[in-house]
């Protein structure tokens, strides 16, 4: 197959393309200038400012870290400091957990504060100063930067240690914010709060609160025995579940009755008082009677029989007949009689 003839191109289109190709290359150069300059001119005017940024951002970053670990580091002292001072009171040296517990009192830290505070207070109902007791609660409760768990526990033992002073009505006034079913301090805080109640005069409200209480289910089990007990006292009945009446339970299934004639049924009635120790059983001759008759026989053999024993009869196991309380003992079945020594 033959080739088409290619015409070479002309003087005028290699100087075009020339041209072009130069254009291009020309064109290139001064976008890439254009572009540097662009540069240059935005790293002047926000480089600096960037600059402060990122350092700035890096400082705050750096110095954040290590203000959470200081505060850490402060915070692990204090608990530190309150610990040895648990153990200083322990131990008895209450003048150098106290001097201890105030300087961690006076800090900055609200919630350490707050506790040293509350362990202050046990201190002075140690030493018999329920009136400084009270101060340092009531201290602990105003203080709004304190944890609330740790105001209500304030609130609750204020009242407790000047339940005699501050009166019924200011007790009832602090405590009935604690005193609602949910609340975790609704069990002790509704015990005083009862106890308030009955100061005034109202026994029903108190059997009420009392009744609640005992019927709580997150109420401790040792304090709802006690609410029980001072509601039924105050007549108001705790119990849901009432267990059927004695006659109305069915009779529980007496013991199989060991080996031995059979016992009748059961007569009706008190049970039979037990014999003493010694008796004879009931139908067994006596023994005199039973050696004479014996003796009296003629002998059965020429020798000398070996006299045995008796064998101790096997006491018959109780049954407990129908409708009664106390189980009825079967007669006990008579012992055979030793052979007399001829």
């Amino acid at each position: 197959m033959a080739l088409r003839p290619t015409t070479p191109p002309s003087r005028a289109d290699q100087l075009a393309a020339r041209d072009a190709a130069q254009t291009d290359a020309f064109m290139r150069e001064v976008d890439e200038a254009l572009r540097e300059d662009q540069m240059k001119s935005a790293f002047k005017r926000w480089g600096l400012p960037a600059g402060i940024a990122v350092v700035a951002a890096l400082g705050a970053l750096g110095g954040g870290l290590w203000w959470n670990h200081h505060k850490q580091a402060e915070a692990e002292e204090r608990g530190i400091a309150i610990t040895r001072a648990i153990d200083q009171i322990e131990g008895g040296r209450i003048d150098l957990a106290t001097a201890s517990l105030d300087a961690i009192a006076k800090g900055d830290a609200a919630g350490s504060a707050a506790l040293a505070r509350l362990i202050q207070a046990g201190i002075a109902l140690q030493q018999n100063k329920p009136a400084d007791a009270v101060k340092l609660y009531d201290a602990v409760s105003a203080d709004t930067a304190a944890p609330q768990p740790m105001r209500d526990l304030a609130t609750l033992r204020g009242v407790a240690a000047g339940f005699d002073t501050i009166g019924p009505d200011k007790a009832l006034e602090r405590l009935k914010p604690l005193a609602v079913p949910g609340n975790p301090w609704f069990g002790p805080a509704g015990e005083l709060a009862a106890l308030a109640y009955l100061k005034l005069n109202k026994p029903d409200q108190a059997g009420t609160l009392l009744r609640e209480i005992a019927k709580d289910k997150d109420t401790p089990e040792t304090l709802k025995a006690r609410t029980r007990q001072l509601a039924g006292l105050l007549g108001f009945d705790t119990i849901d579940d009432i267990a059927r009446a004695p006659e109305e339970a069915p009779a529980a299934p007496g013991p199989a009755a060991g080996p031995g004639p059979a016992a009748g049924p059961a007569p009706v009635g008190p049970a039979p008082a037990a014999a003493p120790a010694g008796a004879a059983p009931a139908g067994a001759a006596p023994r005199g009677e039973a050696s004479a008759r014996h003796a009296s026989a003629p002998p059965m053999v020429a020798g000398p029989v070996a006299v045995s024993p008796p064998a101790p009869a096997k006491p018959a196991k109780a049954t407990l007949a129908p409708g009664l309380a106390a189980p009825i003992t079967a007669a006990p079945a008579p012992a055979a009689p030793a052979p007399a020594q001829p």
